[in-house]
């Protein structure tokens, strides 16, 4: 299949130049190759253990959530140059999808997640660059057993801040580095944020605030959402997809 055209049905169906982002997302295609897509890998990070095994997979197109360019403008020499020499060696284009990906109705982080906790979702919160970023629905049971759930569902064991109720019901998730949100989860009328990592002082926000906070992991909880994608590429245009997982425990 042509690059283009899977990088159109990307670029439309993800809503590419409708999504705000940060300037160094760069979302939508950051590396091209000759133009052909005949195997396709997802994943979180592209960094150069990604890459390799990308290359081993005999991958033609990798598509991720956090893209090529965050550190900003680097000389192409040292790691970065490896990185994207890597890159053109093995005839790998890069496509990156972050906030685009976080948001999405269907195959987004949060609407994945919250589906897999088997929580519906009522609506959405929390605001960046003027649009809601995060999902919320209702659960009904203990707080230690959504942690369960959480870790049977994403494979870590979740970190718990337990300043809210015993018994959950108001539930809001942002994937990644949410922990700066437990201020708006209150506003919002939330007792329990599901994301993924926050920081030190974010125990107090809990504990002051009246909200759980359950700290996943970065990187797990964004797991989902590139999985989600490489399966209905795979069923809009018939390419092989895999997974390459390369945890960072945090």
């Amino acid at each position: 299949m042509q690059l283009a055209d899977v990088v159109r049905w990307l670029d439309d169906y993800l809503r590419i130049r409708e999504i705000r982002d940060d300037a160094l997302a760069l979302n939508g295609l950051q590396v091209e190759n000759a133009g052909e897509v005949t195997r396709v890998a997802v994943a979180v990070d592209a960094c150069q253990a990604v890459f390799d095994m990308a290359a081993a997979a005999q991958a033609d197109l990798l598509i991720v959530h956090h893209g090529l360019f965050w550190g900003g403008l680097e000389p192409l020499t040292g790691r970065h140059h490896r990185r994207v020499a890597t890159l053109l060696r093995h005839g790998i284009a890069l496509y990156g999808a972050h906030i685009p990906l976080d948001v999405h109705p269907e195959v987004g982080n949060n609407t994945v997640l919250a589906g897999r906790l088997g929580m519906a979702v009522q609506g959405w919160w929390g605001d960046y660059k003027g649009a809601p970023i995060a999902v919320r629905g209702e659960l009904d049971l203990p707080r230690e057993d959504l942690g369960a759930r959480i870790a049977a569902v994403l494979g870590v064991r979740p970190t718990l801040l337990p300043g809210g109720p015993a018994g959950v019901r108001h539930v809001g998730i942002v994937t990644g580095a949410g922990g700066s949100m437990i201020a708006e989860a209150k506003a919002a009328g939330l007792d329990t944020l599901i994301t993924g990592e926050g920081k030190h002082h974010s125990y107090f926000d809990a504990e002051e605030l009246g909200v759980n906070v359950f700290y996943a992991g970065h990187y797990a909880t964004e797991t989902v959402g590139v999985q989600a994608l490489g399966a209905r590429l795979a069923a809009q245009h018939g390419l092989p997809w895999s997974f390459l997982d390369h945890p960072t425990g945090l």
